[in-house]
């Protein structure tokens, strides 16, 4: 049996092993150091990490630079949720001990911390921002689609090439340990560049006599973001529990009626705790202090929101295209918890 750093949980099905030391560190520091990206500063790196850190220092600083958007996106996906993406700047890894439960939470982090990544570099890439690559040189000649046959022009987005980065440089650490955990990961990670590329758009422009659009020039550009977040949330709603095959090499699911796992499924191994109270096991800050919606019968829902411990209640008014709104909010009962979101 391999030995595992500290921090890492080893499991055998759905048998875990809790350990009581501190998260390890991640790549995903890089976005506390902001522009100044010092490789030997970043804890938590596997060699293979470090290498490549010291090879492509833009493509380091991109990466960091660009950390604050998918951290967005997250918190905007679950911003009416118990769990809200929360973040500390007192982790290495953004996310404390919530990393060491192996939740459909932490399912979605690696996902959409993965598309992250593969957004942010096809953007720079195509924006001559780094000098290891530029718009895709595979988009060249005419090609065809339903409205007729086009000639390949403009810019196209390097997704590959940034997904083949990602995956060399996000999923190191997880191919140098191979526990159960870290094939959750690399599953995980997979699912959310394969969300990037999903989103392509094909964009043409016309030339012709009078707007005739007799010759189109087309070239493929990345989606907005919020596509990638909207999806990788689809997939986190219907997350697949599972648990490793007796192999080590796989998943099966955890319950003979849950659906196998698709290569574009999120997994996880453990269900997640309610997040209701504050928890340093299990990395929940709690409800306590969240604003609710008083009127909502959703999870925004003060007796959702606030676990029913109870509620304090206000009337805002908000002027809004100059229209008065009036909406009534609750704050949940419990030790307040100021905002960790403004980490960067």
């Amino acid at each position: 049996m391999n030995s595992l750093p500290s921090g890492i949980c080893f499991y055998l099905s759905v048998v875990i092993c809790w350990l009581t030391a501190e998260v390890d560190g991640s790549w995903w520091y890089m976005g506390t150091l902001g522009s100044q990206v010092m490789c030997d500063n970043i804890p938590g790196l596997v060699n293979k990490q470090r290498h490549l850190c010291r090879q492509h220092p833009k493509v380091m600083q991109a990466i960091g630079a660009g950390m604050k958007d998918w951290i967005s996106e997250c918190q905007h996906q679950f911003r009416n949720h118990r769990w809200n993406c929360n973040t500390t700047a007192r982790d290495h890894n953004l996310f404390g001990r919530l990393l060491l439960r192996s939740s459909r939470e932490v399912a979605f982090v690696y996902a959409i911390s993965s598309a992250g990544v593969v957004y942010t570099l096809a953007r720079a890439c195509s924006q001559g921002e780094l000098d290891s690559c530029s718009c895709d040189p595979n988009k060249k000649g005419s090609s065809r689609d339903a409205k007729g046959s086009f000639d390949w022009g403009g810019c196209s987005d390097h997704v590959d090439h940034a997904m083949r980065f990602s995956q060399t440089f996000v999923d190191a650490k997880e191919r140098k340990e191979r526990d159960a955990r870290a094939l959750m990961n690399l599953h995980n990670n997979r699912a959310g560049r394969k969300a990037v590329k999903r989103f392509m758009n094909l964009e043409c422009k016309c030339h012709g006599v009078s707007g005739s659009c007799s010759v189109r020039t087309c070239w493929l550009a990345l989606a907005d973001f919020r596509r990638t977040g909207d999806h990788l949330r689809k997939r986190y709603n219907g997350a697949v529990q599972v648990a490793v095959n007796q192999y080590g090499t796989g998943f099966t699911t955890a319950h003979t009626h849950f659906k196998r796992p698709s290569k574009n499924d999120l997994v996880y191994f453990e269900d997640s705790p309610d997040y209701c109270i504050r928890d340093h096991e299990s990395g929940s800050i709690g409800t306590g202090g969240r604003i609710c919606n008083r009127t909502s019968r959703g999870v925004d829902g003060c007796e959702v929101m606030c676990c029913g411990r109870g509620y304090d209640t206000s009337r805002v008014s908000r002027t809004t295209k100059c229209e008065l709104l009036q909406v009534k909010e609750g704050i949940c009962d419990g030790l307040a918890v100021a905002s960790l979101q403004d980490v960067f």
